[in-house]
């Protein structure tokens, strides 16, 4: 038995689950090619397997085309640290879910989601994470 056609989603309707990775705290925004906007989804407050137990649940619910990763760097650029672990975060997400990760930048972030006046920072950062790679697109 066939299962038929596979649905193409054109490029400008892809959508996006984008993270702002964080030890205990990871926030998470939705976005899509179309509109070129994100928009926060709150922060899963966990850790280890019981983080990505809800980032499936995610997945499942919103069924993005790719991920989007915010990358932590010295104001310079250098990495530290966070930088190795927001990219182990991604290669995490990539092999448990099997989908496309694509990292940016994520300096200053949070400080831009508080100065906004954010009541979640973290799911505020990570819409911003998303509108930055969302107007990268062409």
């Amino acid at each position: 038995m066939s299962a038929g056609p596979v649905e193409v989603v054109p490029v400008s309707q892809q959508t996006f689950l984008a993270f702002d990775y964080g030890l205990k705290r990871t926030g998470v925004a939705m976005g899509n090619r179309l509109l070129k906007s994100a928009t926060p989804q709150g922060t899963i407050a966990a850790e280890g397997d019981a983080r990505f137990e809800l980032i499936a649940k995610r997945i499942k619910e919103w069924q993005p085309d790719a991920l989007v990763i915010g990358v932590p760097t010295h104001p310079d650029g250098g990495e530290h640290e966070n930088t190795l672990r927001a990219r182990k975060f991604g290669r995490q997400l990539r092999g448990r879910f099997g989908l496309a990760v694509y990292e940016v930048d994520e300096r200053y972030t949070t400080t831009e989601a508080l100065s906004n006046g954010a009541k979640d920072a973290d799911a505020a950062a990570a819409a911003i994470i998303l509108d930055q790679f969302l107007r990268s697109l062409p």
